[in-house]
């Protein structure tokens, strides 16, 4: 795999006649993590979608380490690893049966066992227990465990702080610096950057589906970052 990192060039996607993302240009180099803010609606969940290609854009074009956003989908897939609101687990399972089913889902083919995973992120103790009574903290903990198995060179995180105690949080960005340090991309969806600070390179704003200047807390990116 080359260094190419993320390039998008245009991205726009609409629903209906609301456009979500509106001619989004951006360029991220391997190694980075990147903050983006805006307030709801503003296209970050959308922009992460896209970038995941489980949402097709409706214009614009991009490479993910250097596989075409659009022709090569399935190949980046294999390198993505994202957490939404809704983490996706299956409440009838404990926590260690939610990761040995996301194990055999790859085939076995993980860097990290389940056992080491439950540890990682702080759930040996509740491994036995169905996800069903478990707290949004601990719940998003648990798909957090289902990363920490196989790290993805592409991390996504949708207010991966939310719920989260002092400990979540560091959890969260011991995982984005990781990541970063292995070469990968991290992009971050937060209303609350402060979280982030210090393991974020940049910060970008998005607004009505663009990036926009943030005069208040301006974009700490290099032109080789993000153009």
């Amino acid at each position: 795999m080359g260094t190419e990192g993320l390039i998008l060039d245009g991205i726009a996607k609409r629903y209906g006649h609301r456009w979500a993302l509106r001619g989004v240009r951006l360029r991220v180099e391997r190694g980075s993590a990147l903050a983006l803010m805006g307030p709801n609606g503003s296209g970050k969940t959308t922009l992460l979608r896209v970038v995941a290609t489980t949402l097709r854009p409706t214009r614009g074009s991009g490479r993910v380490l250097g596989h075409d956003l659009l022709k090569h989908a399935d190949r980046i897939r294999e390198h993505v690893g994202v957490l939404y609101h809704a983490p996706g687990l299956y409440g009838d399972l404990t926590a260690r049966e939610n990761l040995e089913f996301a194990r055999r889902m790859w085939s076995g083919e993980t860097e990290v066992g389940v056992d080491e995973a439950l540890e990682r992120v702080g759930l040996t103790g509740a491994a036995d227990e169905r996800a069903s009574g478990f707290s949004s903290g601990m719940t998003r903990r648990l798909a957090l465990g289902r990363l920490v198995m196989r790290p993805p060179l592409v991390l996504m995180l949708d207010e991966p702080y939310a719920s989260f105690d002092a400990d979540g949080i560091e959890l969260v960005n011991r995982m984005v610096r990781d990541t970063a340090d292995r070469g990968g991309i991290v992009l971050i969806a937060t209303h609350d950057p402060e979280r982030s600070t210090g393991v974020v390179d940049g910060v970008i704003t998005l607004q009505e589906g663009r990036v926009v200047p943030d005069a208040a807390k301006p974009p700490r990116l290099t032109a080789e970052l993000v153009r």
